[in-house]
């Protein structure tokens, strides 16, 4: 059978295919802001440096200390975004973390750390989620470019429904609200932002066998964004007063839909290096959530 070639009807080929795509819905943009708008330092003021105006924002590890910073206000459920410049060259033994947490003894905490590498090593990424004080839900993956070279986006969209963790837009984990199987959830803890540099060669590389090479200090971490679109809510609140109705609450928010599925597909089957959904020596059994999250 012949195609017509006309342009109305290959118009309408393109729109029928159109119709069948399934698009994916990524957050909202994330609004650039100086760092002092949503954020302070916390710990060695002098291992800091702002540049532009507080549009950059550099810390300093040496063998003296690390450094940190948090945000000002505490939240419940939204968007956090941060552009991040990893330290480069032999990094092993330095950790740069960017996280939520709660700030009590059963703390909820939904963590980025970046662990150091020997030079010519990939970079790894861990992820981690606490709820109720009770961790070991870690993840590691290699990124697939080299995050000391330039800025990358580490983002966390986190509401009822679920937690998605994000690198330049590509979801590389879920952790979807299991509450009726028995897991906790993040829902009801305020949550700071916190950002830090330093050493943690006890743990951080090879499981502690690769220390710091302090010959190759100062390590430095270079941050922009800042950016912050969440319910603010005092340390004592419960619950957020505008829950259900802001953006991130809304029907295509509470999943992921199939093109970002298989964005994450890939992340793990291409770049995942440990998954404790996977781990029979720490978990002879499955842990629960893991089925709804699809690590399994």
């Amino acid at each position: 059978m012949a195609v017509s070639s006309s342009p109305w009807a290959l118009m309408a080929l393109f729109l029928m295919a159109a119709s069948t795509m399934v698009m994916a819905i990524p957050p909202r943009k994330a609004i650039d802001v100086p760092f002092g708008r949503n954020y302070v330092p916390t710990w060695a003021f002098d291992h800091q440096k702002q540049f532009r105006g507080g549009s950059e924002l550099q810390l300093i590890l040496d063998k003296y200390t690390g450094t940190g910073f948090q945000s000002k206000g505490s939240y419940l459920f939204g968007h956090f975004s941060m552009h991040i410049k990893l330290p480069a060259g032999d990094t092993a033994g330095v950790v740069t973390a960017f996280y939520l947490s709660s700030t009590n003894n059963e703390h909820d905490e939904i963590d980025f750390e970046f662990l150091g590498n020997r030079t010519g090593q990939p970079a790894i990424l861990q992820t981690n989620v606490f709820t109720g004080g009770k961790g070991n839900r870690e993840q590691r993956i290699y990124l697939w470019f080299d995050p000391s070279k330039a800025y990358h986006t580490y983002s966390i969209l986190w509401n009822m429904y679920q937690i998605v963790f994000f690198v330049d837009n590509i979801p590389i984990r879920t952790f979807k609200n299991s509450k009726d199987l028995g897991v906790r959830f993040p829902f009801n803890q305020p949550m700071k932002l916190y950002s830090s540099l330093w050493n943690a060669d006890d743990w951080a590389t090879r499981g502690g066998l690769e220390k710091t090479n302090w010959a190759n200090a100062p390590f430095i971490a270079s941050y922009k964004g800042f950016h912050i679109d969440g319910c603010q809510a005092s340390v004592e609140a419960k619950y957020c007063a505008t829950q259900g109705r802001m953006w991130w609450d809304q029907k295509e928010f509470r999943d992921l839909d199939a093109y970002q599925w298989r964005r994450l597909k890939w992340v793990r089957s291409k770049w995942t290096i440990y998954n404790y959904c996977t781990d029979r020596t720490r978990f002879p059994v499955m842990p629960v959530e893991c089925k709804r999250d699809r690590d399994a």
